[in-house]
């Protein structure tokens, strides 16, 4: 361990210099940016870091509100994966092409306003941002509370002043500052309910809270912010329980990362967003400490982010991730993986056609000469061999063009995709929580070295999923190296079911054709952990070698009827060199029982008295 902090504190020691006393400082002041005037400073701000050099700088905000209005001179066309090809991007803070800056905000309030990406890094290296709130006076997803609700009405109060709306007979459309968005309930599933304590009630999943006639809903304001909505239910939610109206579309990040080098953020609430929240995109060494993706406590808010918390794709180095939470996301708070692209053609002998085959995933600077890239059979998933590239061509947003140093398999053919092994990360994650999100907790697909230890998991899906994909997200990234440690999974871990979420913890790469003597992922351990699972489901695991359940411990909840249809507290599926021992197993734990698939019995050391195999 002391091996690891110190390569980690050298990978950041050029960040480090930032703090040095003798670093040039900046109060925003002295260039006519004041706090509390509700002016847009957008033009302000841009105007004084494009002034800059490369010497070190921390550019101070007094604390107050600042507020950023888009701006015509700021627009910039961004690929950014995951999210809706809107272009151009509306930038609020851009930093391009800069090194050795620190953005001190001092505990401000960054206010926003439209659809517009707070900050941008493009590359820039030795960056800091820290000690700033990043909110929306009108937010762009609107909230109500449930007043009365039966099978043949809903009434619910909407906060006018933060969700300005009109109604009309067949929905609402809100409306903010040169901007209107239409909601209505036929939007179904992105209809979330939450509780007064932030949960997500249980077995709602991703199917949404209202079910029945909802292509035909009416729609009637009786009094100024209350909303009726009739129509024949089969399902309502619960009065006093609050509904996300989500209207609008993910098309900006709160904060966009772009082939950047050694960024580091602390100290920041990101209260919402118009996208993903923190997107890092081909970057180098990111440090992240106390980066909370939370809503904003002081206004009694339920969402914070439109959808993923902190999204990494394609990077490389280290990511640190450090007391950091996460509570009332659309999506997963933790994402890391790569992007595989399939191949349409083969050209000649050295190079082939390839396409971004996800319409929130093109347009990326997807490799560049020297990198290795693998081959991958899209049925078994296995790779069949690596190439390094000699040449990176994009044709068109969807299209590219690899040119190989050697000479390439003969069998490539449209049957495979390819993945880029040299943009993938390391990864510690530590003393985290993870709230009620609609989805999952951390999603890991990264050959890195990854350790997850002493966080704390409240997810309404799985706490933590490990995937991999060749054939759909195409969302790339074998493990072969994970630890789970030291981690506590509360009780609405997985009270809801959504894609991939068959247990707490879920290993489910997706493979058309698993090969059982040839696992996709490698060397994952979880040991010393406490689970306090409701339902059946633990441990699902799909095609990995070397998988250890180990010395955790394992209380039943009653918080939760069980409803799960997997029935096993451990479903293995055509794995190797499984090993589960040492773990405390309480009487009333439902199952204890291990199923096997597609593989031999032989294959789990099992020293558990307490599980039975069947």
């Amino acid at each position: 361990m002391k091996i690891l902090i110190s390569s980690i504190m050298l990978l950041f020691v050029l960040v480090a210099c930032n703090s040095d006393e003798n670093v040039k400082q900046i109060n925003v002041a002295d260039f006519g940016i004041a706090a509390n005037t509700n002016q847009s400073v957008t033009a302000l701000a841009n105007q004084l870091i494009e002034n800059l050099g490369d010497e070190p700088v921390k550019i101070v905000f007094p604390k107050g509100r600042y507020d950023f209005y888009p701006d015509s001179n700021y627009y910039k066309a961004y690929f950014e994966t995951n999210t809706y090809d809107v272009n151009p991007k509306r930038l609020a803070i851009l930093i391009e092409g800069k090194k050795n800056i620190t953005i001190d905000a001092q505990g401000s309030d960054f206010i926003y306003h439209g659809h517009i990406q707070p900050f941008t890094l493009d590359h820039s290296e030795n960056i800091t941002i820290q000690n700033v709130n990043i909110d929306w006076d009108i937010p762009l997803t609107a909230e109500s509370e449930v007043v009365e609700a039966d099978s043949i009405h809903i009434l619910v109060r909407i906060d006018t002043l933060q969700f300005p709306h009109r109604v009309h007979k067949k929905g609402l459309t809100f409306i903010g500052k040169n901007w209107e968005e239409e909601w209505k309930l036929s939007n179904g599933s992105w209809l979330i309910e939450y509780n007064n304590d932030h949960i997500i009630p249980a077995f709602t999943g991703g199917h949404g809270c209202v079910n029945g006639d909802i292509e035909n809903v009416k729609y009637t304001e009786t009094a100024p912010g209350l909303i009726l909505m009739q129509a024949d239910f089969t399902k309502t939610p619960a009065v006093g329980n609050h509904l996300i109206m989500r209207h609008s579309t993910r098309d900006h990040a709160g904060m966009f990362l772009f082939h950047s080098k050694n960024s580091k953020l602390e100290n920041i609430n990101v209260y919402h967003t118009s996208g993903l929240g923190i997107l890092s995109q081909y970057c180098e060494n990111i440090e992240m400490r106390n980066v909370n993706m939370i809503p904003n406590p002081h206004k009694k808010r339920y969402l914070s982010g439109h959808d993923d918390g902190l999204h990494f794709m394609g990077c490389k180095g280290e990511i640190i991730i450090d007391d950091c939470d996460a509570q009332g996301l659309m999506d997963d708070p933790i994402n890391i993986h790569g992007t595989c692209v399939p191949i349409v053609d083969r050209i000649n002998d050295y190079s082939l056609k390839c396409k971004f085959a996800h319409s929130m995933s093109c347009g990326l600077n997807w490799a560049e000469k020297g990198d290795k890239l693998s081959f991958i059979d899209k049925k078994s998933m296995n790779s069949i061999g690596n190439g390094m590239v000699k040449s990176f061509k994009l044709l068109t947003k969807d299209t590219i063009i690899l040119e190989f140093e050697s000479e390439i398999p003969k069998i490539l053919n449209a049957g495979y995709s390819i993945e880029n092994l040299s943009w993938t990360p390391n990864a510690t994650i530590t003393n985290c929580f993870v709230g009620s999100c609609r989805a999952r907790g951390y999603l890991i697909s990264t050959p890195g070295k990854v350790v997850i230890e002493n966080n704390v998991f409240e997810t309404s899906g799985s706490a933590i999923l490990i995937a991999g994909d060749a054939n759909n997200w195409y969302e790339s990234g074998a493990v072969t190296d994970v630890t789970i440690r030291n981690n506590e999974f509360r009780t609405p871990c997985n009270s809801s079911f959504y894609q991939f979420c068959n247990a707490i913890i879920s290993i489910y790469p997706e493979i058309p054709e698993p090969d059982s003597l040839r696992p996709f992922h490698k060397n994952i351990r979880i040991e010393n952990n406490s689970f306090a699972p409701s339902d059946y489901p633990i441990l699902y695991a799909l095609s990995v070698d070397g998988l250890s359940f180990m010395n955790n411990i394992i209380t039943r909840s009653y918080d939760y009827n069980p409803w799960h249809f997997q029935k096993a507290s451990f479903l293995i599926d055509a794995c190797l060199n499984v090993k589960i021992s040492g773990n405390k197993i309480g009487e009333d734990v439902l199952g204890k029982n291990i199923v096997l698939k597609r593989m031999n019995r032989k294959e789990v050391d099992l020293d558990n008295e307490e599980l039975t195999i069947q």
